[in-house]
């Protein structure tokens, strides 16, 4: 499978993630965001940002339990929690967000 924008081809698996965590950008994310139906709002990019750092350093996309806690201890209670990360990725705060940040499939992820 692959994403279009602009002329270029980006190769993703089955799914939808990107085959190449270099190939990701801003665009990426606003057209894999666009296939969902969904507008990325600065909370959304909150949480792709978050996640791309924490790739960076952990070398692993978090599970969304691992997710939830680190966001907490980062941006608030407030937005550490499930009920606030679900409303901004209904599909999964931890496979739909680590999607749009570039990243490969969470572990323990179906």
């Amino acid at each position: 499978m692959a994403l279009e924008i602009n002329g270029k081809t980006y190769e993703t698996d089955e799914e939808g993630y990107l085959a190449n965590l270099s190939d990701w950008d801003e665009q990426v994310a606003q057209k894999m965001a666009e296939i969902d139906d969904c507008d990325l709002s600065d909370n959304h990019w909150e949480v792709i940002n978050f996640l791309r750092e924490y790739y960076e350093e952990y070398q692993i996309a978090p599970a969304v339990r691992v997710l939830t806690k680190a966001i907490g201890k980062k941006l608030g209670k407030d937005k550490g929690n499930s009920k606030y990360l679900y409303q901004l990725f209904p599909y999964g705060p931890a496979k739909q967000a680590c999607k749009y940040a570039g990243l490969p499939k969470p572990t323990g992820c179906v």
